[in-house]
């Protein structure tokens, strides 16, 4: 199949749509289209938002696409709004691809309502780091799916997550495509089966649209690579394991495993992929020159800038903490990363100096991802701080007899995070030499990608 078409004519978006804009626009292209797509509520948020789902086409294999798996991730959305009306305005790409889609705008439409105030811009560092909102791991859609493992015994799956389910069990699909993307760095991929044939035709999606490829460090130590920005999908089981054996402590981990850990078990042939895709590059993710420190020592020094900034983190809210309600939604997720970062790192630094790979140069891009990419994504936690003391002031605001001491306290937080994030993004913006990536081109690699594999999918399996 030559889907060189629709892949060049993906428009050029401008912003990200809003939960109410994918809802609306999903009806409409329903109604536009009533004999070929079907809108269904596959389940309600945690706040009741319906959890809108359309089904598309009648091939022989079935296709379940779902965005927003973390809510700070919209580049799926847009993804799927494209695909959505490409398939039901062109009878011969949706009869070639030989699937009937199931697709999900927004899994998560009450975190990704926490979102929006940068999905219209501007796209700088401040605004998306101001505006961030992502949760605690066991409220994350991606990462609740029943586990046992171990010492770890999860079975909590949130309303979301349920929704999901339930739709993997029906559909039982044979391609499945989690659409994430990252925030800052290159392009990458997780495949859940080894497929090398479609490895050089994955990357190839991003040097069309002239992204780099990132070429530093995995997410996690413990990630299996298949090739040069490919890698396997990953398990919480995988993370469990190297947890205990570098730390040789029983790990304390309360979320569950991911969605392509869960339907392997309902189909394990079922072959699932995600794009991991950036708003944010700097072209030294991709130097593979030979850099100035070993490995070893670029992410020792990394562990240590971490502490240091979690450690600034803690400071901060321990004169809020008395003051935090428990439904802030913001402050959870920040919590979380200072423990494991203050008590978790013995295992990284462990891998670190127990590994002689890591006494060889590292290349640039590993530096640059160990000291800069880092520093970035840090820098997120601290704009959930900022939100955490926002919340509530104005909680606070609307009570008759309101606390002054804790107004008092939490004030003086806020204004103090808020002009330390505004000095963390003046510095990041004169280290880094970054570009904004038109979401055209990221809506491009990820269909193109989903377009690759779903084809392989629909002849070989």
């Amino acid at each position: 199949m030559n889907f060189q078409s629709i892949i060049e004519n993906v428009p050029d978006y401008k912003a990200f749509l809003t939960v109410d804009e994918m809802d609306e626009s999903s009806r409409k292209l329903a109604d536009e289209f009533p004999d070929i797509v079907t809108v269904f509520e596959a389940g309600t948020s945690r706040k009741g938002h319906p959890i809108q789902a359309m089904k598309i086409g009648d091939g022989p294999k079935n296709a379940l696409c779902f965005a927003c798996p973390h809510p700070n991730e919209p580049i799926g959305a847009m993804t799927l709004e494209y695909l959505s009306r490409a398939l039901a305005e062109n009878d011969k790409f949706r009869e070639e691809t030989g699937f009937t889609w199931f697709l999900i705008k927004c899994i998560d439409p009450d975190g990704v309502r926490l979102n929006e105030n940068w999905f219209k811009g501007p796209f700088n560092i401040y605004n998306y780091t101001r505006n961030y909102f992502r949760p605690i791991g066991y409220e994350q859609v991606e990462w609740t799916f029943p586990i046992q493992h171990k010492e770890l015994n999860f079975n909590n799956p949130l309303p979301e997550t349920e929704a999901l389910m339930k739709l993997m069990h029906k559909v039982k699909p044979d391609f499945m495509y989690s659409l994430h993307n990252a925030g800052f760095g290159g392009a990458y991929w997780y495949v859940s089966h080894d497929l090398p044939e479609l490895y050089e035709n994955l990357r190839n999606t991003s040097e069309k649209q002239s992204i780099p490829l990132n070429l530093g460090e995995p997410e996690e130590p413990f990630i299996k690579k298949f090739s040069t920005a490919v890698f396997k999908t990953m398990a919480i089981g995988e993370a469990y394991d190297f947890l205990e054996e570098y730390s040789g402590e029983t790990p304390k981990i309360k979320n569950g495993t991911s969605s392509a850990d869960y339907v392997s078990t309902i189909k394990e042939e079922c072959v699932t992929l995600l794009t991991e895709l950036p708003y944010f590059f700097d072209p030294q993710i991709e130097d593979q020159r030979e850099g100035h420190m070993t490995r070893k020592e670029a992410v020792l020094q990394s562990v240590k800038q971490s502490q240091a900034h979690f450690s600034e983190l803690d400071q901060l809210l321990i004169n809020i903490r008395p003051y935090i309600s428990e439904d802030n939604p913001f402050v959870e997720f920040v919590e979380e990363v200072i423990q494991h970062i203050l008590d978790g790192s013995k295992a990284r630094i462990k891998w670190a100096e127990s590994n002689p790979e890591f006494e060889k140069k590292a290349t640039v891009a590993e530096i640059f991802d160990n000291l800069k990419a880092i520093k970035f994504y840090n820098g997120l936690y601290l704009g959930l701080t900022v939100r955490a003391c926002e919340f509530e002031l104005e909680r606070l605001q609307h009570e008759n007899n309101r606390d002054e001491a804790a107004v008092g306290k939490l004030k003086e937080t806020y204004e103090k995070s808020e002009e330390m994030l505004k000095q963390y993004s003046r510095e990041l913006e004169n280290e880094l030499d970054y570009e904004v990536i038109p979401i055209q081109k990221l809506v491009r690699i990820q269909l193109e990608s989903g377009l690759i594999v779903s084809e392989y999918v629909r002849n070989q399996r």
